[in-house]
C-alpha cells in the first residue's frame, strides 16, 4: 500500500496563502513587497497553476446543503484537477517554488500557522494521488472536505422547516462531526490577521485577486470610501475635541479626491487600511 504524505511545500493553496501574507505583512509595513511580482508571474490567468489554485479556493471556499451535492461537488473538482497538463502544471509549480527558496528564507516564510490547513492538506492529497494508492486515507480525506462544504449546515443548530418544526441540525450530529466544527470555529480565530478586521481583510483580498485587473480593484475602493466616511462622519460627531473634528473633516475630503482618481496605485491601498484602523481606534475611544 503507497503510503500518501502531504507536502506544504509543494501545495498550491498554502504557497498562494504564504504569499498572500507576505504581500499583506509588506503592506501594513510600509515595504516594497518581493511576493506581490511572484504572485503575478506564476497565477496569471491561463496557467495551470493559476488553474489549480482555483480548484484549491473552490474546494475552500464553496457550500452545499445536502451530502449529495458535496460529494458531487466533490467529484467534479477531482475530474477538472485530473484534466490539467500534469507535465506543466509540474514545471510551473518547479519554477514557483524555486523562486521562493530563492527570494525568501524558506523557514520563515512557512513559519505562520495556516488556520484551513487540514483542509488544503486534504485537497492536495486528492489531487496528488489516487484510491488505489491507499483507499483509507482517500476516504479519510475526502470526508473531511465534504464536512467542510457542509460547514454552515453543521454549524447551525436550529432550522425551521415549512412545517414549522424545529430541527436542531448540529445536535443530531455525531461528536466527532461536532468536535470538528468547534475546532474549524477556533481555527478562525487564530488565523494570522486576527488583528485586522473584515474589511481590512476583504481589501487585501481584492488587492491580490485584481492585482492584473485595476478596474475591478478601482471599483472595490469606490464603494467602500463613501462606508468608511460614513463611519468617520458618525465618529465626529461624537468626539468633543474641535482639532480632532477638524482633521476628521480633511480625511474625509481626501477620500473623496482618492475616489475621483482614475487609477488606484499600491499606496492607496495602504492608505485604505489606514483609514480602517483610525475607525477602530476612533471606536475604542467612544467605548472608553
Amino acid at each position: 500500500m503507497k503510503k500518501i504524505k502531504h507536502s506544504k511545500y509543494k501545495n498550491t493553496g498554502i504557497l498562494f496563502e504564504m504569499l498572500v501574507r507576505q504581500v499583506a505583512a509588506d503592506t501594513m509595513h510600509g515595504r516594497r513587497t518581493k511576493a506581490l511580482p511572484i504572485i503575478k508571474r506564476h497565477f496569471k490567468s491561463g496557467t495551470e497553476l493559476g488553474k489549480e489554485l482555483q480548484l484549491y479556493r473552490t474546494l475552500q471556499e464553496e457550500e452545499f446543503k445536502t451530502e449529495t451535492s458535496a460529494q458531487k461537488f466533490l467529484q467534479a473538482c477531482v475530474t477538472a484537477r485530473k484534466s490539467l497538463n500534469e507535465g506543466a502544471l509540474r514545471r510551473q509549480k518547479y519554477n514557483l517554488i524555486k523562486e521562493i527558496n530563492d527570494t525568501f528564507i524558506i523557514d520563515n516564510f512557512f513559519k505562520s500557522r495556516v488556520s484551513n490547513y487540514n483542509i488544503m492538506a486534504a485537497a492536495y492529497k486528492l489531487f496528488e494521488y489516487a484510491e488505489v494508492d491507499n483507499p483509507a486515507q482517500i476516504v479519510r480525506s475526502k470526508a473531511t472536505l465534504v464536512e467542510h462544504v457542509l460547514r454552515n449546515t453543521l454549524a447551525n443548530p436550529v432550522k425551521q422547516n415549512k412545517g414549522g418544526v424545529i430541527k436542531e441540525t448540529y445536535a443530531v450530529q455525531p461528536k466527532d462531526v461536532r468536535l470538528l466544527s468547534y475546532k474549524m470555529l477556533i481555527d478562525k480565530f487564530n488565523d494570522k490577521y486576527n488583528g485586522l478586521n473584515q474589511r481590512q481583510k476583504n481589501i487585501l483580498r481584492e488587492y491580490i485577486n485584481n492585482v492584473t485587473n485595476t478596474v475591478a480593484l478601482k471599483e472595490f475602493i469606490t464603494n467602500e470610501i463613501p462606508v468608511i466616511q460614513k463611519e468617520l462622519k458618525r465618529a465626529s460627531s461624537r468626539v468633543g475635541s474641535k482639532i480632532v473634528k477638524i482633521k476628521l473633516n480633511e480625511v474625509n475630503n481626501m477620500l473623496s479626491e482618492l475616489q475621483s482618481r482614475g487609477v488606484v496605485k499600491d499606496k492607496d491601498v495602504l492608505t485604505m487600511l489606514r483609514y480602517y484602523e483610525l475607525i477602530k481606534e476612533l471606536k475604542k475611544v467612544e467605548t472608553k
